[in-house]
């Protein structure tokens, strides 16, 4: 027996829906079930009126009290009080309701939100090696979308029996007080139903346990094809995963279509019974109101009872049947949620006041490990760790290696022996301290959506600092009061979770200093400064760099006057025509910013087409356009459709040219000016994509270009009145709308110049380095958003970032499994290096796949088959060691 199951015997969660209701709102349920009880004498009195009323008009009612409260009653006076007494008891019982229903409402999502909270807690808690026999499409569904339904239900849980059996009660109350035979004719297949009912819902259930089952396979395979979608294509296998999920919606629709047909059967039989009672009514309370027998008011009230009384059975039918189904969505979960092996609660929850390691020696005693029981990848290793040493751990694929780099990260816990610390077992300390005191990077370090700058700040967020003065926001705290209502974390993960004084730092600025330096480390700190380059700064959000960045460009603009440089750039001038932009682009002479806007669109609206109407250029454009189409066709029309020259060179796509053919054709037969206006648009058009400088088309003219500048100081002018989403060029401005690296240059690369690309980046960066920007460069690059799971960086960089992660929490014992395989030889060393002299007196574990790079570590460790079969430096394994021989010579 693995003795880790001893420490999840505490956690178990509970077997049972009803008492995890009661233990979690038993209060809240009583005070529910006290309003559901005193809405029930209304619900009486909302019979007795009518029938009085009825029987008031009928006249058999003339028994009426002569005065009330000494004033003096006639028949309209007493009907309009029982008119109003009983519109004041339907305002009583809807309020009471309405009551009922948002109280029980709220309940329900309170315990929901603490269902889903402990699940996902839970899954915090899960060992290591439950994740590869669980997917996460598999677990995300059953804490979103399967507890939806436990929501409603735990709120009606105790209520809704209570309130409509109640009511079910009081009307059957009220037709046996009328007539004792109607009474026993209501409830006459009562008796049916609750036998035949149940034991039909009994298969329904059990098909809906079945095709939840099935569902959530479904989307287990659903995410792994997502995660394979490049095995997928590699290999041909679209038409296999296809088949896989059509067999698996097959079952779905069998199963579902099964629940309809025995659901729908079920709701035929309910329904059927519901009308069948009324025969009775009909015939044998007819018969004692011709007798005289029974009041018409009576029998009124007696149809109007049963007609009501059909809402409450219906609702406790549907809570029987929706009763068995949360049953069985809520005993899947749990059975779910409870593996073997899980953690304790304790581990991730204790916050001790000494964050310091209990020693600083691992002692590895006797340890085993098996995921199975069956296979053990580390079989009865022993050795000592002092937490100063510098050691790596070599041997081949099934040698243990990465097992041992889990087991001495905390990652999973040793079936069996020890590791220790001190007196304390490493499995016993919590997170809070090996949290901070370890530091793992694995071979595919995972990165969160979010920025550079959250992914490697990621191991510093342990809890959130407390500002000593700060404003209370009412609205936060209410938050906060309702999460603990609902045992969730009061904490808020927007707070500021950095504690710098525990780092020993002052400030955030101080912090991104030692980023920088240990980027540096890695070696990410150029892409990172790549990253920020292409950045966008707010001139709100940090003056002093625009201010910088300004500076940078006017330095910039010096060089440009420079023969051999003034040549590979065309600044941009207000006054001035730039060859090496569009024509679109030398209209707006900007930037367009609106989300919904682009600068095609912004063109074609009716104020800028007017001012291209007004300065003579929509013309221009137009025979322009009709020139480009006929150059276009007599080029292209022989070249194929997936051919580079299209994109390169053409302005018409492949696939258009057949229709600016057929527009040609039309305006040789019609004219020019008879074309539809979306066509001449689309003439138009073409000509605002030239650049002057690469398209040597002739038809931008000297005096056309002059238009355009007077065409551009219009535009600018109606900017002036309305906002046009533009954000326009200026050299004395910073323009937030576009990079870093484009406001340094302001200007545009010329076109033809042989390497001015490269020259142009190394005068970027000579001029960064003697404004000294470039830290300032990669702090706004830290924010660069590095997408799901880390898809916008390469497999290296997000290895260096993982290791940069690990090394900025500055941890006692670095474990590095593999991190680094990604990278060449050279790299790989370089870094090794770099880390051990950051790790100076601290210890590293580090797993190579490269056996030759243990040369640098103070001493090795040869593992195989689970065993370790020696530790000692690397010249005595090199000379001693044959199975080391093997590996270095294999290498």
């Amino acid at each position: 027996m693995l003795r880790a199951i001893r420490i999840i015997n505490r956690e178990i969660m509970e077997p049972s829906l009803f008492k995890y209701i009661l233990t979690h709102s038993k209060k809240d349920q009583i005070l529910l079930v006290l309003i559901s009880l005193a809405s029930l004498p209304l619900v009486y009195v909302t019979l007795e009126l009518p029938k009085r009323i009825i029987n008031l008009l009928e006249g058999t009612g003339s028994d009426y009290p002569e005065a009330i409260f000494g004033y003096e009653l006639d028949n309209l006076n007493y009907l309009m009080l029982l008119s109003f007494t009983f519109l004041l008891v339907v305002l009583c019982s809807g309020g009471l309701k309405y009551l009922l229903n948002v109280y029980r409402g709220s309940l329900g999502e309170h315990l929901l939100r603490r269902l889903r909270f402990e699940l996902y807690r839970r899954i915090l808690l899960f060992p290591k090696p439950h994740f590869k026999r669980v997917s996460s499409g598999e677990l995300i569904p059953m804490i979103t979308a399967e507890t939806e339904p436990l929501g409603e239900f735990i709120g009606e849980s105790f209520t809704l029996p209570v309130f409509q059996g109640g009511t079910l009660l009081t009307y059957l109350f009220f037709i046996f007080q009328q007539d004792v035979l109607l009474g026993l004719a209501a409830i006459a297949l009562y008796p049916f139903q609750l036998i035949v009912i149940p034991r039909l819902q009994k298969r329904v259930n059990a098909l809906t346990k079945e095709r939840v089952a099935v569902a959530r396979n479904l989307s287990g395979r659903i995410g792994e094809t997502i995660s394979g979608i490049e095995e997928v294509h590699a290999n041909d296998t679209s038409h296999f995963e296809r088949a896989h999920i059509s067999q698996r919606l097959g079952k779905i629709y069998l199963i579902r279509f099964a629940i309809y047909k025995r659901k729908f059967f079920i709701k035929f039989l309910n329904n059927f019974i519901a009308q069948l009672t009324p025969f009775f009514f009909y015939s044998a309370g007819g018969y004692f109101v011709l007798r005289g027998d029974l009041s018409i008011g009576s029998m009124v009230a007696v149809l109007v009872a049963y007609k009501d009384l059909s809402g409450p059975w219906k609702e406790l039918l549907r809570y029987y049947q929706r009763l068995e189904d949360i049953r069985v969505k809520y005993s899947q979960v749990i059975q779910q949620f409870n593996p073997i092996n899980m953690l304790d609660t304790s581990i991730i929850d204790q916050r001790p006041e000494s964050l310091e390691l209990p020693d600083r020696e691992i002692q590895v005693n006797n340890i085993r490990y098996s995921e199975d029981g069956l296979y053990f990848s580390i079989d009865g290793t022993s050795f000592k760790f002092p937490i100063n040493q510098h050691c790596a751990a070599v041997g081949l694929g099934n040698s243990g290696k990465e097992e041992l780099a889990f087991l001495m990260a905390r990652l999973i816990n040793p079936t069996s022996g020890n590791i220790t610390l001190g007196v304390s077992k490493m499995e016993e300390l919590p997170e809070a301290i090996i949290g901070r005191r370890f530091g793992y990077v694995g071979p595919a370090a995972f990165m969160f959506n979010g920025s550079v700058y959250d992914n490697i700040c990621y191991g510093l967020k342990h809890q959130p600092v407390k500002p000593e003065q700060a404003a209370v926001d009412k609205q936060i705290e209410h938050e906060r009061s309702l999460a603990q209502r609902s045992g969730n974390s009061p904490d808020r993960y927007d707070e500021d979770w950095i504690d710098y004084l525990a780092l020993g730092l002052d400030s955030h600025r101080h912090l991104s200093s030692e980023i920088i330096r240990i980027l540096q480390m890695v070696e990410l700190d150029e892409e990172i400064y790549q990253f920020g380059l292409f950045s966008f700064v707010q001139q709100s959000e940090s003056l002093d760099l625009v201010d910088r960045i300004m500076q940078a460009r006017m330095q910039l603009r010096d060089k440009f006057r420079e023969p051999e440089i003034e040549r590979l750039v065309e600044p941009f001038d207000h006054e001035k025509y730039n060859l090496n932009m569009t024509v679109y682009e030398n209209l707006l002479f900007g930037t367009v910013y609106g989300d919904n806007v682009n600068v095609e669109q912004l063109i074609q609206t009716p104020a800028i087409q007017a001012i291209l109407v007004e300065c003579g250029l929509n013309d221009e454009f137009l025979n322009a356009g009709l020139q480009i189409t006929e150059i276009m066709l007599d080029l292209f029309s022989d070249v194929e459709p997936d051919s580079e020259l299209f994109e390169q060179f053409s302005f018409i796509d492949a696939d258009d040219l057949p229709e600016f053919n057929k527009l040609l054709q039309q305006s040789r037969q019609h004219g020019l000016e008879n074309l539809p206006a979306d066509d001449k648009q689309r003439l138009i058009s073409l000509p605002l994509r030239i650049v002057v400088a690469r398209h040597r088309l002739g038809l931008i003219t000297k005096p056309i270009r002059q238009r355009i500048l007077e065409a551009r100081r219009k535009i600018h002018q109606l900017a002036a009145k309305e906002d046009l989403g533009i954000e326009f060029f200026d050299e004395a401005n910073y323009n937030p709308r576009i990079s870093i690296q484009d406001n340094i240059l302001f200007g545009k690369l010329a076109y033809g110049q042989a390497h001015a690309q490269r020259k142009i980046n190394n005068l970027i960066a000579n001029v960064v380095e003697s404004l000294e920007l470039r830290n300032d460069i990669i702090e706004a690059g830290l924010h660069y958003e590095v997408g799901v799971a880390g898809g916008r960086l390469s497999s290296i960089q997000r290895q260096k970032l993982g290791l940069a992660r690990a090394l900025l929490k500055a941890p006692d014992m670095l474990v590095v499994n593999e991190a680094l395989s990604s990278l060449d030889p050279s790299s790989e060393r370089r870094l090794i290096v770099n880390v051990r002299n950051a790790m100076a007196q601290k210890g590293i574990l580090w797993v190579l796949g490269r056996v030759q790079l243990a040369e640098q570590f103070d001493t090795v460790m040869v593992l195989e088959r689970g065993k370790l079969l020696d530790k000692g430096s690397f010249a005595e394994m090199q000379q001693g060691n044959e199975h080391f021989q093997h590996l270095l010579a294999n290498a």
